[in-house]
């Protein structure tokens, strides 16, 4: 499972990256994680607010920092 965290580096991209980590540990997924800084490659995805989290190249959510439990659910139904 490829896990994207899409943002340029703030606070709450870095807390993203963490919730993520977690979520996909607990979750006992096979994972990568990849951070996408770019802000055309950003857009690519088609996000206005960051950060963002894209699984499998898929956008599921934007905007805010979910919590663990929210990103093992968004994980559990990406497989």
């Amino acid at each position: 499972m490829k896990i994207q965290i899409l943002g340029t580096g703030c606070p709450k991209c870095k807390k993203l990256a963490e919730v993520a980590e977690q979520a996909a540990k607990e979750t006992g997924l096979q994972y990568t994680i990849e951070k996408v800084e770019s802000i055309p490659d950003i857009m690519e995805f088609g996000i206005f607010s960051t950060p963002g989290l894209a699984v499998n190249g898929k956008l599921v959510c934007s905007g805010s920092v979910p919590t663990v439990e929210r990103v093992k659910d968004l994980l559990q139904r990406a497989k």
